[in-house]
Formats: structure tokens, C-alpha cells, sequence
């Protein structure tokens, strides 16, 4: 539910860098007190989240993460306007104890801009074990305004905490007026600005803070104070004629306006650096050494890359042999089920049709793609978030970086392509931390060439049957990962590829430039990586996938079912479709599974024992010997498994994924690029191996 704010209650906004704990903070004070949304207008994740003290009930609202306040992408504008214009009664900023100087930047913006501001240092644990002093008292005088350390990891530290934030609520302390004291010639014009401003704002928003946005001359910004004062403060002949000679005292000290941003930040820099130097003291090569040892193993190109592909292929033979088992269960439970369903229509005396459709159809589908989705998911997701939580995955995007500068994209984008392996919608939602709208679109469209969870049995299917079959045991799962891995490694260049063709043809540019904070390596918190991994990824992304797979289910049943003559709609189609699927290694069958699977990756194998086998159900493969026998009998060869292979790693992504692009993009034109490019790859790749192969095999 999302709260309505009661007249006791007291509204805080929680800002902070990401990778500060801002997010761990906010979940232990609100435990599951929480509502998740997007902000109006914005494809940015919002959280509210009611926490009570013994004195005051409260409001919290974890803001996105951003290291400024001068906003270059839609996290940092939300953030900005919230704290701007979300009538917050105080913000608190949050700021990571190991690298407080950078931190302090983001204090000082939001001090110019917010009446009340408490400072919460957190991760003072890992402070202490890099040797790094806070002197919290002397932090606390030289930024005039309350200062708390914490470890939000430790719900024990949050007690001090919220007495503080009691205490601060009912001091009515305000932050100063003038944090941060700029170059003289700049001082000097706000000081012409600052009064005229308080007078026109009414104390709306800081006089001194607006003079600033003023000088920046941030377009998108002015209109949203416009918006919020009733008011355009550039167009009114007071504020303009004071405006001009503000302008005119800079020009006569050099300034130009394209330099005022960096005149600001510069300013900021300073400060902050400032009060650093008083506050904290820091053995800086103790602090650092272990991690620059890691760093250059792990990002050194020699090392790194070998490193990634080894931990990726570790990261699918887990997944592989840690997924049978459960498989078969959850298969089994889901299954029995069915047989109660069964029952359950009889009982009610219903018509055969409606129990056939609903659970012969409808029901099988689903109850197929849950056992067949849930382990993998439940087991690569907490290992991706795993890697997140350890820092690691940040190095991947660092090594990533140069290939994607290359190909003229985002290095944010190795992020999003690695998200793409557990669910390419997520993926795609992931692309929204690009911040250029050409180089996210680039990211969007390439994000399926990754395979993703639902594709993996399939993959995984076909190389245990007819390329790794030989060997036993562990011997067996050891070479599914490796020649998995190969595969996945096709994905990633045709990714680099497209990504390179995508930025010289329709989606040309320069690619930006990013800052990518490498964070230091923490112990991850095993337990609330598998809660949050689970309930915010894996039911999440499987929801949807069931969603799609019922009417699946329906659809692929009708097929099956309804005759003409004596051959079903689905062998009459998989029938029309041979000549074609043969010109690129496939067969008719093998087309139609794949058209038929576009709710659902995880039912193309299903769908194709239907077809061979004439059944009117879903059919169970039983045991994978079975089942290569069968495929062989109806002339499967290595090269039909290559190329199916192929086709299953590049073609049109899901539905759940073409939705979420759709939204994400708001146009149909982008949509189909991205149903068209994998498709396009894929059939021609297929192509090329299948007539070469005949040529010289």
C-alpha cells in the first residue's frame, strides 16, 4: 500500500551515493513497511517505506541514488526533484565511511537546497578495519549540522540512530545558509541575486540555491521551478535586469556561462576537501593495499578476462547440476496436481472440453514452465546478486568498458547484458541506468542476444545429448558448462557486433563518457541476498512468465487438437513450414516450437515431442537418452542440434521481454528492431553453418 501522510507524521527523504548502504538503511528501519513504485512521469524505481520512534511516527523515502545534485540522468533528477519539490520536513544523507571526501559533495548540494539536513556516516565498520578515523563531533561542527555514524548493516547501531533523529525533529535546527563559500566574482553576483530572489520565491525554495540554478542555466530544471512557484522567475524584469549585471560582474572577471558549472562544482570540491582534512584521518596505503592487489588481478587484462569466463562457466555448472533435482520434484508436485484438477472437474461434472482445455492446456503449460524455471532461477539469480553484493560485478562492467567504447555504446551496458542472463526483461528494465537515450536504446535492442534463464534448458539439452553425451558424471556437467559457456561467448559478440553496426547505421554517436565507481570488496549478506534475489527477481520475472504461458497453453492445445482430416493444425503447420526450416538446418517441427514457445522459452522442447510424437498434451521427455533417441529417429542429426542450437541462442525475444520493451522504449518502431535483429542474426548464422557443413560434410 503507499502511505498517506498523517498531520503528526514527518516526511524524510534518504539521499545518498549508491553503494553507500542508503537502501540497507531504509530496509532495516521500515522492515516490510514498504511500497515500491516509479516516480510520476519516470522509468525510476521509487520506495516509501513507515517506521514509529517512541516520540514521532515517520515517512521515509528512499530516493535514487546520485553522486550531484547538477542532474545528467533520470536518477539524479528524480532525486533532485524530490528533494526540490517533495515538501520533505528533512533529508537525510547517508555517505559511505571509506570515501567520505566524495560523499561530502553530494552533503553540501543538498544542504544548499534543504532547510534541514542530519548527515548519517555509515559503514563505520569498514572504516575501522581500513584504519580510517571519523571524528564525527569535529564533522558535525565544521558542516553545522547533526552527524551520526552507523553500520545499517547492524540493526544494534539504528538505535543510537533514531534517538538522534528524534532529537534532531525537535531541535527545529536548521542547516546554514552558506555551506559552501564560491570564487569571489561569483560570490559577488549572487549576492545581487539573493535578495531580489527571497522576495519573488517567498521563501519557497533557498533564495541562494536558486540564484545558483539561475547562473547554471539548467533549461529542463527552470521549468520545473516555474511549475512549482507559479512563477517564471527569468521572465520577470527585476530578476532579468539583475540577472544581466550579475553576468556583467562575471564577464569583467573572465567567466564565461558555459563555465559556471564547473565554477560551482569546483567550489564545492574545495569544501568538502576542507572539512575532510579536519575530520578524518586515514592510513591511506593500509585502507587500500588488499584491494589493489585484487584489482589488478581481477581487471588486468591478462587476468581478467580468463577470470570472467571461468567464473562464468562455475556459475552455469552450478546452476545445471544444482537444477535437476529440484526440477524433477517441483515437476512431480505440479504434476500430481493436475491429477486433483482432474478429480476436482469430475466431481463438478464439467465438460471435457473445459477440463481439457484448462488443464490439459492451460494448467500443463504452466505447471512445465515453473518446474522448468523456478531451480535455475533460484539458483543463478542469488549468485548474480551475490556477485553485485561482493563488488565484483562493477570490475566486469570496468573490463567490459573499452570492448563497448569500441563498438561506440555505454560500458554500463556489460551490467545490463549480464542481468540479461537470468531474464532478458530484466535486463532490459536494467538499461534504464544508461543515461544516454542512444546508447540505452543500443543496449535494449542487443540485451536478447544473451541467452536467457528460459533458454538454458534447451541449450544445456542439446549439448549433454549430442556434443558432451560421452563422458560420465561430473565429467559430463563439467564439459555442458564449457561448451555452454562457448555458446553464451557467441551471444556476446554477436552483441558487440550488433552494438558496433547499430552505432554506425541508425543509431549513430559518439559513446559518453561514464564515472564507474569500483567499490570495495564486502562480505556479502548471504541471507538477505537470497530473500531479495528471490522475491524481487526470481518471483518477479516468473510471475510474468506464467502469466504469459496459460494462454500459451490454450492456444498450443487448440492446435493440437483441432483436426483437419486426419493430421492436426500443428502438424499442418509444422508441415507448411519444412521446406523453409530446412534451408537452415531445422525442420519443420523444430520452427513451429520456437513460434509456438514465443510466451515461453522453457516450452520449445515440449512442444516439439508434441509434434514428433502426434499428441494431443503436452508431453514429458522422460530421461535424456529417450529423448535424443526419438529426435535421431526423425532425423536429428549434430549439425539439426547446431543449428537449433544457434536459432535458440538468437531469435525473437519473448513476449514478457517485447512488453517490457515496449514500455521501456514507447515505440513500436523500436519493438519490432528488437524482434527483427536476433531473428535476422540467427537465421542467418544458421544458414551459413548448415550449407557449409553439406558442402564439406
Amino acid at each position: 500500500m503507499e502511505y498517506k501522510k498523517a498531520a503528526n507524521d514527518k516526511l524524510i527523504a534518504i539521499a545518498g551515493n549508491p553503494n553507500v548502504g542508503k537502501s540497507t538503511l531504509f530496509n532495516n528501519l521500515t522492515g516490510k513497511n514498504q511500497h515500491t513504485g516509479n516516480w510520476p512521469g519516470k522509468t525510476v524505481t521509487s520506495a516509501t517505506g513507515y517506521f514509529q520512534t517512541a516520540l514521532h511516527s515517520y515517512i521515509l523515502v528512499d530516493i535514487p541514488g546520485t553522486y550531484s545534485l547538477m542532474a545528467h540522468s533520470p536518477e539524479e533528477e528524480a532525486a533532485r526533484n524530490f528533494l526540490c519539490f517533495g515538501k520533505a520536513d528533512a533529508a537525510i544523507v547517508v555517505c559511505d565511511a571509506t570515501c567520505l571526501e566524495r560523499n561530502l559533495n553530494l552533503v553540501l548540494q543538498t544542504m544548499e537546497l534543504v532547510p534541514r539536513v542530519l548527515v548519517c556516516v555509515n559503514l563505520m565498520d569498514e572504516a575501522k578495519r581500513r584504519h580510517i578515523q571519523i571524528d564525527l563531533a569535529n564533522l558535525s561542527e565544521n558542516l553545522d549540522v547533526p552527524v551520526i555514524g552507523t553500520t545499517a548493516r547492524d540493526k544494534k547501531s539504528l538505535y543510537e540512530f533514531t534517538e538522534t533523529l528524534d532529537q534532531f525533529i525537535d531541535s527545529r535546527k536548521q542547516s546554514p545558509l552558506c555551506p559552501v563559500t564560491y570564487a569571489p566574482p561569483l560570490e559577488s553576483a549572487l549576492a545581487i541575486l539573493e535578495p531580489l530572489l527571497h522576495k519573488k520565491a517567498h521563501g519557497a525554495l533557498p533564495a541562494r540555491w536558486l540564484a545558483l540554478r539561475l547562473l547554471d542555466t539548467d533549461s529542463e530544471l527552470e521549468k520545473e521551478i516555474t511549475t512549482y512557484l507559479g512563477q517564471n522567475l527569468s521572465s520577470d524584469p527585476a530578476v532579468c535586469q539583475a540577472l544581466s549585471e550579475a553576468w556583467s560582474l562575471l564577464a569583467a572577471a573572465h567567466i564565461q556561462r558555459e563555465e559556471m558549472q564547473d565554477l560551482i562544482t569546483t567550489g564545492l570540491i574545495r569544501r568538502a576537501e576542507q572539512i575532510y582534512r579536519c575530520s578524518v584521518q586515514e592510513d591511506r596505503e593500509y585502507a587500500r593495499k588488499n584491494d589493489q592487489k585484487l584489482d589488478r588481478f581481477l581487471t588486468d587484462r591478462r587476468s581478467g578476462y580468463p577470470v570472467m569466463l571461468l567464473l562464468l562457466a562455475f556459475v552455469f555448472w552450478l546452476t545445471i547440476t544444482g537444477a535437476n533435482y529440484p526440477s524433477r520434484l517441483l515437476s512431480h508436485i505440479l504434476f500430481s496436481i493436475q491429477d486433483l484438477l482432474t478429480r476436482l472437474f469430475y466431481l463438478m461434472n464439467a465438460p471435457a472440453w473445459l477440463h481439457d482445455v484448462l488443464v490439459l492446456g492451460a494448467y500443463r503449460v504452466l505447471a512445465w514452465v515453473v518446474s522448468v524455471m523456478l531451480p535455475p532461477m533460484a539458483i543463478f539469480f542469488p549468485l548474480f546478486t551475490l556477485l553485485e553484493d561482493s563488488g565484483y560485478l562493477p570490475r566486469i562492467a570496468y573490463n567490459l568498458d573499452h570492448v563497448f567504447c569500441r563498438c561506440h555504446s555505454c560500458g554500463k551496458q556489460a551490467l545490463t547484458m549480464c542481468m540479461g542472463f537470468g531474464c532478458n526483461a530484466a535486463g532490459v528494465t536494467g538499461c534504464r541506468i544508461i543515461d544516454s537515450p542512444r546508447e540505452r536504446l543500443i543496449a535494449i535492442l542487443t540485451n536478447s542476444f544473451v541467452p536467457c534463464n528460459g533458454r538454458f534448458p534447451t541449450l544445456t539439452a542439446l549439448i549433454t545429448m549430442f556434443f558432451a553425451g560421452s563422458a560420465l558424471g561430473l565429467l559430463s556437467s563439467i564439459g555442458s558448462a564449457l561448451l555452454l559457456t562457448g555458446v553464451v561467448l557467441l551471444g556476446v559478440l554477436m552483441t558487440f557486433l550488433t552494438s558496433w553496426l547499430l552505432s554506425r547505421t541508425v543509431l549513430k554517436g559518439i559513446p559518453s563518457s561514464f564515472t564507474l565507481e569500483l567499490p570495495p570488496y564486502r562480505k556479502p549478506q548471504v541471507g538477505k541476498v537470497l530473500l531479495r534475489s528471490i522475491f524481487d527477481r526470481t518471483l518477479f520475472v516468473l510471475g510474468r512468465a506464467a502469466c504469459a504461458a496459460a494462454p500459451a497453453g490454450i492456444l498450443i492445445w487448440s492446435m493440437a487438437n483441432i483436426h483437419l482430416g486426419s493430421s492436426s493444425l500443428l502438424s499442418l503447420c509444422a508441415g507448411f513450414l519444412d521446406p523453409v526450416a530446412a534451408w537452415f538446418g531445422l525442420d519443420g517441427v523444430i520452427l513451429m516450437a520456437f513460434i509456438l514457445g514465443f510466451p515461453a522459452n522453457e516450452i520449445v522442447i515440449p512442444i516439439m515431442l508434441m509434434a514428433y510424437l502426434e499428441e494431443s498434451v503436452l508431453t514429458e521427455p522422460g530421461s535424456l537418452l529417450a529423448l535424443r533417441e526419438l529426435l535421431v529417429s526423425h532425423g536429428w542429426t549434430r549439425l539439426t542440434a547446431a543449428c537449433t542450437m544457434i536459432f535458440s541462442l538468437l531469435h525473437w525475444p519473448c513476449s514478457t521481454t517485447l512488453l517490457t520493451i515496449h514500455r521501456e522504449t514507447g515505440s513500436l518502431k523500436w519493438t519490432f528492431l528488437s524482434f527483427l535483429l536476433p531473428t535476422a542474426a540467427g537465421l542467418i548464422l544458421c544458414f551459413l553453418v548448415a550449407n557449409i557443413a553439406r558442402i564439406f560434410l
